[in-house]
């Protein structure tokens, strides 16, 4: 039974890097949209009511898929000047009660977005602006989509926290 829990985390785990990589790429292409859309304006008066919406979806969407990359590598914000000093036990105690509380914060989230998301759907939601992205509903639905990633992660941790191993602890999210 462990041995598949830790197997399934691992996958997940898996899941997750993809999500960490798609997000750099999305990271690589708001820098070019975002220099583009600079030199258009302000070189050639030219600007587009897509492209700057875009912007906007795209950072939403590198932060919804990095979410759980973030955690996942330890990156998640702490106050470490108090989480260095605890010992190892009282450490896992506190990592295990965050996950707990984050999984329960994130289900929310989604169930709260369900909704919202689902609205856009029937509607075939659509930028309000002339010229504005299209589909917007599609990019709504990434909600419930990362924070069902972040609750996976999430659950991964769980994993390797209640059924650790001499390599976990080189990990820097466990």
């Amino acid at each position: 039974m462990i041995k598949r829990l830790r197997s399934a985390a691992g996958a997940i785990e898996r899941v997750i890097d993809r999500c960490g990589d798609l997000s750099a790429w999305i990271a690589l292409l708001m820098i070019g949209l975002v220099a583009t859309n600079v030199v258009l304006r302000y070189s050639f008066s030219l600007g587009s009511v897509w492209a700057q919406e875009l912007e906007w979806h795209l950072l939403a969407a590198l932060i919804l898929f990095g979410m759980g990359y973030a955690l996942q590598r330890g990156d998640n914000v702490r106050v470490d000047i108090f989480y260095a000093r605890y010992s190892p036990g009282v450490r896992r105690v506190v990592d295990i009660v965050s996950a707990l509380l984050l999984i329960a914060i994130a289900l929310a989230f989604i169930h709260l977005s369900l909704r919202y998301v689902g609205q856009a759907w029937s509607i075939n939601e659509q930028s309000p602006d002339p010229g504005g992205i299209a589909y917007r509903w599609a990019l709504k639905a990434l909600i419930p989509l990362g924070y069902g990633l972040l609750v996976l992660q999430q659950l991964a941790h769980l994993v390797r926290l209640l059924t650790p191993t001499e390599h976990d602890a080189e990990r820097p999210g466990v």
